[in-house]
C-alpha cells in the first residue's frame, strides 16, 4: 500500500461517516414530521410541568419554614433554610422529568 491509497481509503471513510450522519440526521426529521402529537402546546406544558415541580416543593418549604418559625424560633430562619432545601428538591424533581422525557425522545429516534 503506497500514500495514495491510504489518503484513498481515508477519504471514502469519510464520505461514508458523512453519508451516514445525513441519512441519520433525515430519519430524525422524517420522524418529527411524523410525530404530530408534540407540537408547541407540548412544549409549553412541558415547561409549565417542569416550572411547578420546582414552584411546589419551594413554596412547601417557604410555608412549613414559617410555621415552624413561629413555633420554635431560634438562632437561624428556618424559613430560610427550608426554601433552600424545597428548590434544590423542586430542581431534582424537575430533572428527573427532563430526564425521562429526553429518554423517551432518544427511544423514539432510535
Amino acid at each position: 500500500m503506497d500514500l495514495n491509497d491510504i489518503k484513498k481509503d481515508k477519504e471514502v471513510k469519510r464520505k461514508h461517516e458523512f453519508i451516514d450522519k445525513v441519512g441519520e440526521k433525515e430519519l430524525k426529521k422524517i420522524k418529527a414530521r411524523s410525530e404530530k402529537n408534540r407540537n408547541i402546546w407540548f412544549g409549553l406544558g412541558m415547561m409549565g410541568t417542569i416550572g411547578w415541580s420546582v414552584a411546589i416543593p419551594t413554596l412547601a418549604g417557604i410555608a412549613l419554614g414559617i410555621w415552624l418559625d413561629t413555633k420554635w424560633p431560634g438562632r437561624f430562619s428556618w424559613t430560610l433554610s427550608l426554601f433552600f432545601v424545597g428548590l434544590v428538591l423542586g430542581c431534582l424533581n424537575a430533572w428527573y422529568w427532563v430526564r425521562i422525557e429526553q429518554k423517551k425522545i432518544e427511544g423514539n429516534n432510535e
